[in-house]
């Protein structure tokens, strides 16, 4: 598609922002080079660009589904390690993508001495405020044994904010005449993508202790929706979706729906079977380890529904059997198919008001982590607000435990209370006559 002349500069510039180009170390558009490996290159060499983009992308994207699956058998631990790592793929990496300009030459590739070190700093604080408070609520026995962690755990959101103001205090120190423009730019920049890419990295770890299949879901559907939209807008590809990614169409963007929702219910079918996938990451205080061992609950259970009338003439069937998950399933694979899609096309939209291809150069033929996992962050918020919606309940166990660390005539008062109440409604009569 022919874009016109105004859509080819920065959106919204005016002159000032022309004048100033320089002190953001210019905008011009980077040539892209070819970072295609060269064996892929001498293999693929007699195809024509369009083919050697689609097998280059299709066998980067097995390797990537590969790593994947290799991640999942290595177990819930590892998934969590690599998502809250500072050196895993959804901090540091993503991280320095977005603000410590590795992609290239952008506006955000100042000089090193007045970049990263605040940059990183509040990387450092986020990091230890989020995962923090994720340490206190799922580790909370073990924290209560120890007292220098009791201490950190008792006065986490004060330290946090601490360390914070102490940054923001060294950034007004750090002002310098003739950079105000730039380094304010650099501390709301550094701001967003922290909400952007820390705070869903924490979202992830939440749902991963509701039990696996709240993060192979929905993750496996954003894939799923992404590859087949591209199969489809590849051979069926006619009728533009939006400016800001010309290559989408209509085609592929139906065509990744209905295939989106069909994976959805197959998988959930499938991983519903399995305790490793379906019970919530819990911690052992007797063996300090993690356990995935429970009993099913009723979202996992098979359950007989009934057919709409209107189907059942085409379907044949008047009942069917399925886990309560799948239909769960159904707004995990919609919301993929739909709304997730709007990541990638603000990504899009942000590469182009910056003139940059790709975040990076990380993967041949897909870019940069954060140009794979555009899409991953609307799907992690959205996982965590559906569970705490219509699915989290209170935690009996985790009522326990805070009542273990609470003083005897804490812990009398509310058996007394609980007491009275149970007696009340009847249950502990019932129980003392049985």
């Amino acid at each position: 598609l022919q874009e016109s002349e105004s859509e080819n500069k920065l959106d919204g510039e005016t002159a000032s922002d022309s004048e100033s180009k320089s002190e953001f170390g210019g905008s011009s558009p980077v040539p892209t080079s070819d970072d295609t490996p060269e064996v892929l290159n001498r293999a693929l060499s007699n195809l024509s660009s369009r083919w050697k983009n689609w097998w280059v992308r299709g066998i980067l994207t097995l390797a990537m589904i590969t790593f994947f699956f290799i991640i999942i058998y290595l177990g819930p631990m590892v998934l969590m390690t690599i998502v809250s790592a500072p050196e895993g793929c959804s901090d540091l990496p993503c991280s320095r993508e977005r603000f410590l300009g590795s992609s290239g030459p952008h506006p955000f590739r100042a000089p090193a001495e007045q970049l990263p070190a605040l940059s990183r700093y509040f990387l450092l604080c986020v990091n230890y405020f989020f995962y923090g408070e994720t340490v206190t609520d799922y580790f909370f026995t073990l924290v209560q044994r120890e007292e220098p962690l009791r201490i950190l755990s008792k006065y986490h959101r004060f330290i946090s904010f601490t360390l914070y103001l102490t940054g923001f205090c060294m950034f007004v120190l750090s002002l310098v005449k003739k950079h105000y423009r730039l380094q304010f730019y650099m501390f709301g920049w550094t701001h967003v993508t922290l909400l952007i890419v820390v705070t869903q990295s924490h979202l992830i770890i939440h749902n991963l202790f509701e039990g696996m299949i709240w993060f192979i879901v929905p993750i496996s559907c954003v894939i799923c929706n992404d590859i087949m939209a591209y199969m489809f807008g590849f051979f069926f590809g006619r009728t533009p979706l939006i400016k800001l990614s010309p290559k989408k169409t209509w085609e592929g963007f139906i065509g990744g729906f209905f295939s989106t929702v069909l994976f959805g219910l197959l998988l959930s079918y499938v991983m519903s079977g399995y305790r490793c996938f379906t019970c919530p990451v819990e911690f052992n205080n007797d063996t300090n380890s993690f356990t995935v061992d429970c009993e099913p609950s009723e979202l996992f259970q098979l359950q007989e529904y009934n057919i709409p009338v209107v189907l059942q003439s085409v379907l044949g069937w008047k009942t069917v059997r399925m886990y309560p998950f799948q239909i769960h399933s159904i707004a995990l694979s919609t919301f993929a198919s739909l709304i997730g899609p709007f990541g990638g096309f603000f990504a899009s939209g942000f590469k182009r008001a910056f003139k940059i291809k790709d975040f990076a150069n990380t993967i041949p033929g897909h870019g940069g982590i954060m140009d794979r996992f555009d899409c991953q962050y609307l799907m992690a918020t959205f996982v965590n607000v559906y569970i705490a919606s219509f699915i989290r309940g209170p935690n009996p166990s985790k009522l326990i435990q805070q009542f273990l660390t609470l003083r005897p005539d804490q812990q009398l008062h509310i058996f007394n209370t609980l007491k009275a109440h149970l007696v009340d409604r009847g249950v502990l009569g019932s129980l003392e006559d049985a």
